[in-house]
């Protein structure tokens, strides 16, 4: 029970990372709220996690949403000291072929939407005695070059960016940190896939295999405890050595 007396948001909290780090912050002891774009899904995490202290169908990406979401929040778990910022969306396209809407919609969610929750949460901790901790779900496209997700690689770079910014600038009170999921099986990657994709994708792991969402959130819950008080600015990858194995030598 590391997060006993814990109040938390995670956005994107309906399925894959975020479902995961919510059900884990709710076995460690936390309050929890999720947020989620989309109304079934909120009704079905409702559901299916019926000790979530709050529900919200709220599109990262509108301000007005974030602001009564999170007001919300706040009155259902009397406060917040703990934000994980999830939510995020891609789109697999050639660069010459990316959308200007589409562009614009992906930085609006990956980077706008960070910056909208987390702007409230700082200022929400900053004025209490005991701070907090704001958890970000990067990427490692934010460091490696990966073809067709121009937009995406992007967006995940400026979170890092604001990361440090942020940590620099809210230290000692707030923890800022990163976390950098290599391939991991959530239904968004999922639906990518055709069998020989997620073969060939396995085979460049030398793990072997895609890291599971539950993996991530046993990351993500000692980054938001206690024992994780000295870690602030740091990006912390997770991806089964695939980053590091890029750039190895092949005998």
């Amino acid at each position: 029970m590391r997060l006993t007396g814990k109040r938390a948001i995670v956005t994107g909290g309906s399925t894959g990372i975020g479902a995961a780090v919510a059900e884990r912050f709710l076995a460690e002891g936390a309050r929890v709220s999720v947020w989620c774009r989309n109304p079934k899904n909120a009704e079905a995490i409702a559901a299916d996690l019926p000790a979530l202290s709050h529900v919200a169908a709220v599109d990262v990406a509108d301000a007005p949403g974030v602001d009564l979401a999170f007001a919300q929040s706040v009155s259902a778990m009397g406060g917040i000291d703990t934000l994980i910022c999830n939510a995020g969306i891609s789109i697999r396209r050639n660069f010459v072929d990316i959308d200007r809407e589409e562009f614009d919609r992906v930085m609006k969610v990956n980077v706008h939407g960070v910056f909208y929750v987390s702007q409230l949460a700082a200022r929400h901790m900053l004025a209490q005695d005991k701070g907090g901790a704001i958890l970000m779900t990067a990427s490692t496209s934010a460091v490696t070059a990966y073809r067709h997700y121009a937009d995406y690689n992007a967006s995940k770079g400026a979170l890092l960016a604001m990361m440090r910014t942020m940590a620099i600038e809210l230290a000692p009170k707030i923890r800022v940190n990163a976390v950098n999921p290599g391939y991991t099986m959530t239904p968004m990657q999922e639906a990518e896939y055709s069998p020989e994709m997620l073969a060939r994708v396995n085979g460049i792991i030398p793990m072997g295999r895609h890291a599971r969402p539950e993996e991530l959130a046993s990351l993500y819950v000692y980054l938001a405890s206690d024992e994780a008080a000295y870690a602030s600015g740091g990006v912390f990858t997770l991806d089964g050595a695939e980053s590091v194995a890029s750039g190895a030598a092949t005998l």
